[in-house]
């Protein structure tokens, strides 16, 4: 009954996950590889994260 109350953790991973793809793509339209790779490398660490969460 009080689980009705908590947040979900993955919510809130997952609209991070997706804000950093989304500057990722943003950095690779403008040119700046660097920024596209590292926060592609952020948003993998995100994603792998969330899965562990919803596994266990």
């Amino acid at each position: 009954m009080f689980g009705l109350f908590k947040s979900d953790p993955t919510k809130k991973l997952q609209k991070t996950y997706e804000q950093k793809l989304e500057q990722a793509m943003l950095a690779a339209r403008n040119g700046d590889m660097r920024a596209n790779a590292s926060l592609t490398e952020e948003a993998e660490a995100l994603r792998e994260e969330i899965e562990k969460l919803k596994q266990g």
